[in-house]
């Protein structure tokens, strides 16, 4: 589908798109807001999701959990806008950035993904390390827009 990776050079000084794809065929995807500019997921793509998401300017990614691809935002209604997408210098690993409008990334039914923060400092008990929520509330209730689907992640 993408261009055959030949060589360092046309890697990371050419014109044309060679991503690398682990050994279980995924490449890691770094999503950012276009207006907030903050990060909402992090996530995979395998050759198929980063071909529909290039061309359907929508975002779509590979669940591992799941074994499929997934079109986001297609049960909860909150689409990614594809705004731009960037791939870093040894093509393995892309930064996405997309419009969400006012809605969410996060299955939880936070805004992003990264809604809690780590505090910085000594550790004196790692079982004990307390995080603090930047996200005070849920743009939506998972319960009822994931009602009867099988849960999107898996512990």
């Amino acid at each position: 589908m993408f261009k055959k990776r030949e060589n360092i050079y046309e890697i990371e000084e050419g014109k044309f798109l060679s991503p690398k794809f682990d050994n279980d065929g995924l490449i890691p995807v770094i999503t950012t807001c276009s207006k907030k500019k903050d990060i909402l997921m992090h996530g995979y793509m395998n050759v198929e999701a980063l071909k529909k998401t290039i061309e359907t300017k929508e975002a779509h990614y590979f669940s591992r959990s799941r074994n499929t691809i997934w079109h986001k935002g297609k049960t909860s209604g909150f689409t990614q806008k594809v705004v731009e997408i960037r791939i870093d210098d040894d093509q393995d690993s892309i930064w996405m950035t997309v419009d969400i409008g006012e809605g969410a990334s996060c299955h939880v039914g936070y805004r992003s993904c990264f809604y809690r923060s780590i505090p910085l400092g000594l550790i004196e008990n790692g079982r004990k390390i307390e995080m603090s929520f930047l996200e005070k509330e849920k743009k939506f209730d998972p319960e009822k827009v994931y009602k009867g689907q099988p849960n999107p992640t898996k512990i």
